[in-house]
């Protein structure tokens, strides 16, 4: 029987929803069988700018089945909740090629494809903008990057200190459009009852989804409930209230049915956001050494007239190394384009890239080891703000993984280890991601029949989650995990961060862990059951001490290259991470392997191509967008040092969820150098960029403003 916290939390539990996905018998969001069901089918603008003159909706309603057509011209009215993009079918504008323009709703998914390939949309096209470069006119200065980071920040004097730094690195690096593609395409199934909206939806978080919902639709929070029970991955894109289950609110409301809409895996690549290309200069300025003095981090990126977001692709520069000058700018330009949104790692991901590139180049021009290098200029506090760290692990995340990778018995010349036709190279990163948590809400329960159910609107997107919380519930309840129910899911549960950011696990379980004590309490105190208790860690988060709270890691790569024909094959991957306490490590080990798998993935195969001519991505689907397959990936080693941080939350957890792809790029890309002499600034790392010498270079950006330019407003 479980007694003790360290007994459950620190197990490698089985996923408890795991029979029940392997056997079907989860459901998700487009599999819940209801009575006169209808589909939706979305048609995309074939346009990239201009005005629909005329949707012929008539030549739809002709078709078998039909039931509905939905356009700026008969879709029921939504109200402004300050997202642009939740305003689906409102108006005649097309801001962007791929955009909802319609929807056909018919009673079998194979009529309502059928009718929305067919249904004659006309456009008065303009003159589109959708190239992205560092020296575009419409560049400007964001107020804040997201979240709510300010766009700019400088301590000391960057130039005069670079001016007389013995060693300097002045090098551009770029990272291509990248699509989220999680396995579950976006999907909801909505109906009304009684003037109750029920939705089925596919999303990071059932109660965000609800309040966007109740806003749109100018409905009492109780008149709507989210369900998303299972969700089979997100990785950001589904963060937000997306298409699928707003215009399936819509048509149940017209057609007086529940309906289903699917986006097809085409129409992923522009309606639910992407990670935007980025454009860096780093300089880099450091002592004989191999001490930094000066750093310097400037970011291009791209968004949309639709919405602005602007990636916080610099403030990576802002945690990682100490320095007494430090300079970060971000710069972005609204093209007509979709909206850039969170993907896995969003702003640390491509802004490591380009940071840890830059200090591996300031290694081999110093003549120092890159990982003595990193650790030499390890800060005590965070280097732009001076905040202390709650705890800060880094270094024993280097030193660990050195050992484990044999780092000791690398040649550091690059270009001499060959076996064969291939070239072999070995290169390390760093790598950091925030850990926060957020006000959420829970319950607990203690039942008739002496077993417990915790409620929360937590979202297990495949991370695990429903199981570390039973977790963490079953130990601060001091029962046996098979006494616990965890629901999730459910929007009736309350407000609840969503699973984004890393901050799902840490957030749920603080109120997991508070609901829990508060039951016990009562318990205690000798009340009968049932008896239920409720939390809320909006209060207790607010008296916490100012601290900067990250996690950390280190990742180590060998490759080989084909010294023929240019191929890039990772042959060993490891990763160390400093995460605060692992609930779960066969969970968590699980994590951090695909999180590492995605940054060889950025690292070698995935780009968005963008065809200027006509404003879309010519390869949006899985015959052109390059994913890694089982042959294109190693075994890889995830580990992580043990790291007490009692400043975080009641079980001392930090998020694992997007730290692991931090770095992973950047250490594949040294020991790409490492193993041919040849700097690739330039992701992914194809062979014909091996082959040239690392690729184009990109123009310089000395010259853009640090005054806010002018934005050119949404149409």
């Amino acid at each position: 029987m479980t007694t003790t916290l360290e007994q459950s939390v620190g197990a490698p539990v089985a996923r408890i929803e795991g029979v029940a996905k392997v056997c079907g018998q989860a459901r998700y969001a487009a599999e819940y069988p209801l009575p006169g069901l209808a589909y939706g089918s979305v048609v995309a603008s074939r346009i990239a700018r201009g005005r629909i003159r005329r949707v012929d909706a008539d030549a739809a309603l002709g078709m078998p089945g039909v039931l509905a057509v939905l356009d700026y011209r008969s879709a029921p009215r939504l109200r402004d909740i300050g997202d642009n993009e939740a305003m689906q079918f409102q108006d005649d504008v097309v801001h962007y090629r791929g955009q909802a323009v319609a929807l056909v709703v018919a009673q079998t998914l194979e009529q309502a494809r059928a009718a929305a390939d067919a249904l004659p949309v006309e456009y008065d096209a303009e003159p589109h903008d959708v190239l992205l470069s560092a020296s575009h006119p419409k560049l400007y200065r964001p107020d804040h990057v997201n979240p709510a980071d300010e766009a700019d920040t400088l301590k000391g004097d960057v130039e005069a200190a670079l001016a007389r730094s013995p060693v300097i690195v002045d090098s551009e690096y770029s990272t291509p459009a990248e699509h989220n593609n999680p396995m579950e395409p976006h999907a909801a199934t909505v109906y009304w009852d009684a003037g109750r909206l029920i939705a089925y939806d596919s999303n990071q978080g059932a109660a965000r989804i609800h309040q966007a919902l109740a806003g749109l639709f100018g409905l009492e929070p109780s008149a709507v409930q989210v369900l998303s029970e299972h969700v089979g991955g997100g990785f950001g894109a589904k963060g937000a209230i997306r298409l699928p289950v707003i215009a399936a609110a819509m048509a149940a409301l017209v057609t007086g049915r529940p309906v289903r809409v699917v986006l097809t895996r085409q129409q992923l690549f522009s309606m639910v956001g992407y990670r935007t290309p980025t454009l860096h200069r780093v300089r880099l300025g450091a002592d004989a050494d191999g001490t930094l003095v000066a750093v310097d981090h400037l970011v291009c990126t791209q968004t949309s007239t639709v919405l602005e977001f602007a990636e916080q692709a610099a403030v990576y520069a802002r945690v990682m190394y100490a320095t007494p000058n430090l300079r970060t700018r971000h710069r972005i330009a609204a093209l007509d384009v979709p909206t850039p949104r969170w993907m896995r790692g969003p702003g640390e991901a491509p802004g490591a890239f380009a940071i840890e590139s830059a200090m591996d180049e300031l290694a081999a021009a110093a003549g120092i080891d890159p990982v003595e290098l990193r650790i030499r200029n390890d800060p005590d506090v965070t280097p732009d703000s001076g905040l202390p760290f709650s705890s800060r692990s880094v270094v024993e995340c280097l030193r660990k993984g050195a050992g484990q990778f044999g780092w000791a018995s690398r040649d550091p010349r690059p270009g001499v280890r060959r076996d064969g036709r291939w070239l072999v190279g070995s290169g390390v990163a760093s790598g950091t991601y925030p850990a926060n948590t957020a006000p959420s809400t829970a319950s607990a329960t203690a039942e008739a029949d002496g077993s417990y159910t915790v409620r929360i609107t937590a979202s297990d997107v495949g991370t695990g989650a429903r199981t570390a919380l039973t977790q963490v519930a079953a130990d601060e309840l001091r029962v046996p995990l098979d006494r616990v129910k965890v629901l999730i899911g459910n929007s009736d549960y309350g407000p609840a961060m969503i699973a984004a950011g890393s901050m799902g696990t840490a957030s749920w379980s603080f109120a997991v862990v508070s609901a829990c004590r508060a039951l016990t309490g009562l318990l205690d105190a000798g009340a009968q059951r049932p008896v239920e208790a409720r939390s809320n860690t909006a209060g207790e988060l607010g008296g916490r001490a100012k601290l900067a709270r990250y996690s950390f890691g280190a990742q180590f790569a060998e490759v080989r290259v084909d010294t023929d024909t240019g191929e890039v094959r990772v042959s060993r991957l490891l990763g160390v991470f400093a995460a605060g306490r692992i609930v779960n490590p066969r969970t968590a080990r699980s994590q951090l392997i695909g999180g590492m798998t995605w940054g060889l993935s950025m690292a070698l195969l995935e780009e968005s191509v963008l065809d200027q001519a006509y404003g879309d991505y010519a390869n949006h689907d899985f015959a052109g967008y390059h994913i890694p397959v089982h042959a294109d990936v190693p075994p890889i080693e995830a580990d992580w040092v043990d790291e007490a941080d009692d400043q975080l939350n009641p079980s001392g957890v930090k998020g694992i969820g997007e730290v692991c792809i931090v770095g992973s790029a950047a250490a594949i890309a040294n020991a790409v150098w490492h193993a041919t002499g040849i700097r690739q600034r330039q992701l992914p790392i194809r062979p014909d960029r091996v082959l040239m010498g690392g690729g184009p270079g990109l123009p310089d950006t000395a010259d853009i403003s640090p005054v806010r330019g002018t934005r050119s407003p949404a149409r």
